[in-house]
């Protein structure tokens, strides 16, 4: 009897498809979200100009749950967690006591986060092909937060203490679940590093960014803390968590545990 030939839509052949593909080309980044806080976080996403926003601009991150999301090669763009939201399960329209984007709903769609709120921002395979990173308190903070690489020899940054409970009062905001930058707070050039303080000559830390630097020294505190707050790795995938230090109060069903986007590919194959 003779053997039925193998037509092209099998899934083996797609997969070779797929392989072909791929091979020898640079693939996109996976940004992993993650939620150890004790309260749900609605992660928000805003993509830089000329870059695509990504699958979603805005969702849910209840307590012990985790989220993948696939980003093409050269994206920029930056992350922050919304917290305190009241959404309504079937409009999905509410809004959040931090870091609210203003669309009234649970995507942004590319609005991007009210201060105070902690950044996480990203450039990636840019210069020398590199992927550029940090985590930002010049807009403020109100989430404590981690990025790490998944390549080992890439350092972590963020800011994992709780700075709402360091915050001044001057400073507070959102009824002590936010802390807001100098500059948000006084609006003043010294503060803003603006006007005739807009250059690292004559712009310097303020007792209040040093407050924050002192606390989370990995992240940028003041416009002009680059040196010490940017790193870059090769490329490689990340993990945003929120609250690394804490536990989850409750956790979520296993089935449910965590869910990934479908552009979520390896782009390790080997034939």
């Amino acid at each position: 009897m003779a053997s039925r030939a193998r037509l092209p839509g099998t899934p083996a052949s797609i997969a070779v498809l797929i392989l072909s593909f791929f091979q020898g080309s640079v693939c996109g980044t996976t940004f992993t979200f993650s939620n150890r806080c004790g309260d749900t976080v609605w992660p928000g996403l805003l993509a830089g100009s000329g870059t695509p926003p990504l699958e979603t601009t805005g969702f849910a991150l209840a307590p012990g749950q985790s989220r993948a999301l696939y980003a093409p090669q050269g994206w920029s763009g930056r992350f922050w967690g919304r917290s305190g939201c009241d959404f309504d399960a079937a409009s999905a329209k509410g809004s959040c006591a931090t870091g609210d984007c203003g669309s009234g709903e649970v995507e942004c769609r590319g609005a991007g986060a009210s201060p105070p709120a902690t950044l996480a921002e990203f450039t990636l395979d840019g210069a020398g092909g590199k992927d550029f990173y940090d985590v930002s308190l010049v807009d403020g903070y109100n989430l404590p937060m981690l990025v790490r690489a998944t390549a080992p020899e890439c350092p972590d940054t963020g800011c994992l203490v709780d700075l709402n409970g360091l915050c001044p009062d001057e400073l507070r905001a959102a009824h002590g679940r936010a802390c807001r930058s100098a500059c948000e707070a006084f609006g003043s050039p010294e503060y803003c590093c603006n006007g005739a303080y807009g250059n690292p000559n004559t712009c310097h830390p303020s007792q209040y960014s040093q407050l924050f630097k002192s606390a989370c020294p990995n992240s940028y505190s003041y416009a002009y803390d680059d040196a010490t707050s940017t790193f870059t790795c090769n490329h490689t995938d990340y993990t945003i968590t929120f609250c690394p230090k804490s536990t989850p109060t409750r956790s979520l069903p296993k089935s449910d545990h965590s869910f990934t986007s479908s552009f979520n590919f390896s782009c390790n194959f080997e034939l």
